[in-house]
This record gives structure tokens, sequence and C-alpha cells, in this order.
């Protein structure tokens, strides 16, 4: 099991951005799938994006493609999710999620879980 911690949530204006991080408690985190979930008020958790465990491989909602962008560096053990221009609806808990798979592969169940950060865009 990896410890996950979130970081970089906050209040932003709508159009603008923010960059969120997620530290893994791991030596190695080569081996695991990362991903980024979100969570608004009185919704269902759903997902965001997801990377492949050397980075190769990405994914996204469809309706996320083209504003957020996942990556990762295996050496600060960080994931990373960008986002740009976003919108009231963004507004939501981010989760990040992580799951042993050396595969290559950025589809599968997601045992491993953080916190989550607040994310809260104003119109």
């Amino acid at each position: 099991q990896v410890q996950l911690v979130e970081s970089g949530g906050g209040l932003v204006q709508a159009g603008g951005s923010l960059r969120l991080f997620c530290a893994a408690s791991t030596r190695t985190p080569s081996n695991y799938r990362m991903g980024w979930f979100r969570q608004a008020p009185g919704k269902e958790r759903e997902f965001v994006a997801a990377i492949s465990n050397s980075g190769g491989i990405t994914r996204y909602a469809d309706s996320l493609k083209g504003r957020f962008t996942i990556s990762r560096d295996n050496a600060e053990k960080t994931v990373y999710l960008q986002m740009n221009s976003l919108k009231p609806e963004d507004t939501a808990v981010y989760y990040c999620a992580a799951a042993y798979d050396p595969t290559g592969q950025t589809i599968g169940a997601w045992p491993d879980w953080g916190q989550g950060t607040q994310v809260t865009v104003s119109s």
C-alpha cells in the first residue's frame, strides 16, 4: 500500500489555473499507475485523468481534454495535475489514487487513495 498526500488546491477565479500535487510514499513509484479523481458536492466521484507507471501513457475524461494535464516525476515521487481555464463546475475535492501496475496500463482498480484537496472556482 502506498500513502498519498495531495496539495495545491485553493480558491481561484474562473479562467484561472491551478497545479495539484500528489506525493507518494513508496520507494518504487515507477511501479505504480497514478490517477486523479474528483467529487463535487452532492455528486459521485468521477475520473479525471490517469498516467501509466512510466508516464508514457495518459488518459483523460473526455470533458476535460485540452484543459487538464497529468504528469509525473518518478524521481520526485510526485504526480501533477495542471488545470487551466478553470470553470465553476470544476469545483470539487480532488483525490489522488494509485495502483501497483508496472505493465504500462492506465485502466484498472484503484486501491490506494489520498485524503483529497479542495478546489473552488469562483465565477
